[in-house]
């Protein structure tokens, strides 16, 4: 008998499922700018209001702090930050006092229940924090991707610890989210720029003559005041306009988070905030990645959808107190599911890729923001995958090789768990693939907001037993767990 007819009769890998499970929360509830659809109908609220007593403005703006003081500890901020946002749609909101600018605030003012919908497709690593635990024991930190009102994706995270006996303790969850700042990018690095700018198509003969007034790394105000002086002085009209609409664009797609020092990671929330995200960011794949020299960076990719179009990005922070999110570049950036490798590999950052959206892709390149080439990987081969496959998440490095967890979808497009390991050397070559899936959604488990689904971004390695945090139905997110020796036996054998 062939040793691929055995193989299709042994006993899929049985995963054990923990009794920890994740589920939306719809108090979890952030502020947004509120736009009532017009200038018109924004400047009747602000003559509305402006024709109120000043006893009534303060009763009104009290009941505002009674209600929603408790919701968002920098209420106040908000609403200040909200009235300067309609003063500047409008022109001018004329000269107001402190509390009609506060109560003005709040009428453009909207909560928005990021989890309200879903709360799925997970990912796990090792936390920055280890210290204080118990022998055997590991923090982790765990991002999800959490739907709105409108389909609207942005990514959360939870923290908690695997003890030694295999226990799951999901931290409490605070009912606040943090204030975030959102900033452009501090300081950008010219040479990166540049390249972005000829990736994208920006008019040669005026990128080269902005990126010529600039230093080797400048600001958001540098790059403006040369803008104002070159394409108002020393460009024709078409092609000034042209070139400002494509170098604001990535200068603005190109930015950074920053929490409040004393914010706990799961406080964060990466909500939309540029035109290439205004439908979501969906399905961060997070990694903790250890360069040459023993620094970490975590670094997750994930996918902005703007209602038309995927563009793949990528969030970087060493400290999850200042977050960095930039868009992927290079001719093989492309679809969904690119997931990074740990560290690299032969001098190259390494990853993996669903460019064509059907089968598995390996891609090197010497910058992790560009990716020019791509090799074919895999594609389907077994009947539970025969319409794609793709990665769940960055490789998981052991001695025989990296563990890469697949998904496969199937029959009635359910999508099921699988794996595969890749030579640790030359990730190209593939030493092995299990014929039968991992996990595959249940009867309980196959209704949901999307149905027949068992998914994950990222699973995490931690003593000898490989944790796989997965959603299913794109509802509940629960854990299973899997002996990596008895995994890497049915890989290899």
């Amino acid at each position: 008998m062939s040793a691929a007819k055995k193989s299709s009769r042994r006993k899929p890998l049985a995963v054990k499922r923990l009794p920890v499970t994740f589920a939306s929360d719809n108090r979890r509830v952030i502020t947004r700018f509120f736009d009532p659809g017009s200038k018109g109908r924004m400047q009747n609220i602000v003559e509305r209001i402006a024709r109120l007593e000043d006893e009534e403005v303060a009763r009104l703006l009290d009941e505002v702090f009674q209600r929603f003081r408790t919701r968002h500890s920098n209420i106040v901020s908000v609403l200040e930050q909200n009235f300067r946002n309609a003063a500047a749609l409008l022109g001018d909101a004329g000269d107001v006092d402190l509390n009609r600018r506060l109560l003005l605030g709040s009428y453009f003012t909207m909560e928005y229940s990021i989890e309200s919908a879903a709360l799925f497709n997970p990912s796990i690593v090792p936390h920055l924090n280890q210290h204080d635990l118990p022998d055997g024991a590991v923090r982790f930190i765990m991002s999800l991707r959490a739907t709105g009102e409108g389909h609207v994706s942005s990514i959360v995270f939870r923290t908690g610890i695997i003890y030694s006996d295999q226990r799951i303790q999901v931290d409490p969850l605070s009912r606040h989210t943090s204030p975030i700042s959102v900033l452009p990018d501090k300081q950008f690095d010219k040479e990166l720029f540049a390249r972005k700018l000829r990736e994208i198509r920006v008019p040669q003969e005026a990128a080269d003559l902005v990126m010529s007034r600039l230093p080797r790394m400048f600001t958001m105000t540098e790059l403006e005041q040369v803008m104002i002086s070159v394409c108002d002085r020393e460009l024709d009209p078409a092609c000034a306009a042209d070139a400002s609409e494509g170098i604001r664009w990535l200068a603005k797609s190109n930015y950074q988070l920053k929490l409040p020092a004393d914010a706990e990671a799961s406080e964060l929330v990466i909500f939309p905030q540029t035109i290439n995200e205004s439908r979501g960011m969906e399905d961060l794949r997070l990694v903790r990645f250890v360069h040459d020299d023993g620094a970490v960076t975590y670094f997750g990719t994930c996918t902005a959808y703007d209602g038309f179009r995927t563009l793949p990005e990528m969030i970087e922070t060493s400290d999850f107190q200042t977050i960095g999110v930039h868009t992927l570049n290079g001719a093989k950036a492309l679809n969904k599911g690119l997931a990074l490798f740990p560290r690299k590999i032969d001098g190259n950052y390494v990853m993996c890729s669903r460019i064509d959206g059907e089968n598995l892709y390996i891609m090197r390149s010497d910058n992790v923001h560009f990716w020019e080439t791509a090799d074919l990987l895999q594609t389907p081969k077994q009947p539970w995958e025969f319409v794609q496959i793709g990665n769940c998440g960055s490789p998981l490095e052991t001695s025989e090789g990296w563990i890469l967890l697949t998904h496969g979808v199937g029959p009635m497009r359910t999508y099921c768990i699988g794996a595969m390991l890749l030579d640790r050397d030359d990730p190209q070559r593939i030493i092995g693939a299990l014929d039968e899936p991992l996990i595959v959604p249940t009867e309980k488990e196959r209704d949901g907001y999307v149905p027949n689904v068992a998914y994950t971004c990222g699973a995490m390695i931690h003593s000898d037993q490989l944790y796989i945090p997965f959603a299913t139905s794109d509802t509940t997110t629960r854990f299973g767990m899997v002996s990596v020796e008895r995994l890497l036996d049915r890989l290899t054998s």
